[in-house]
């Protein structure tokens, strides 16, 4: 995928060292390396990067579970678990988290053929929620300190048909 000067493409190993750097730069949540190669392993079609001018700015990792609906149904449903969304700070307000977001959830849904979508998301985090629900996500609960400082999370869902 082609836009404003970035590409999306799927993650490969060589791009661990420049996640892992944008994952520690970016975001107080970090994840060890096994972490990401082993999403990567799992569903590589969920996890992408972003390249503008040939260097990887950005990322989305995500997985498929079973669990009960968070929309509404109430049975076990296949789910695509967006787990981290990161972009270098140079690198925003161009539409890359939205790209990654969205060519992320026609995977999980195209390829994982999940159902629906959820995701957790800091209570202060508002240009975070602002791009979900921008994408159609909903807040469904709110996970008291959820967050290794005590901070509150929002979990917000949506369906794949949305």
């Amino acid at each position: 995928m082609k836009n404003e000067g970035f590409i999306i493409r799927e993650f490969q190993l060589k791009d661990l060292d420049r996640v892992l750097y944008i994952n520690r730069t970016t975001l107080p949540e970090n994840y060890p390396p096994f972490f990401f190669v082993e999403h990567y392993r799992s569903f590589p079609k969920a996890f992408l990067v972003a390249e503008l001018n040939g260097e990887v700015v950005g990322y989305v990792m995500c997985r498929v579970e079973y669990g009960r609906s968070l929309v509404g149904e109430r049975f076990i449903v296949k789910k695509g678990h967006v787990i981290s969304l990161a972009v270098l700070p140079e690198a925003r307000r161009r539409g890359i988290g939205t790209a990654l977001m969205k060519r992320a959830m026609e995977a999980m849904k195209n390829v994982y053929k999940v159902s629906e979508y959820y995701l957790e998301v800091r209570k202060s985090n508002t240009p975070a929620i602002s791009l979900y629900r921008k994408l159609g996500f909903k807040t469904v609960n709110i996970i008291p300190r959820y967050y290794h400082n005590g901070e509150d999370a929002y979990l917000m869902a949506r369906t794949a048909n949305s």
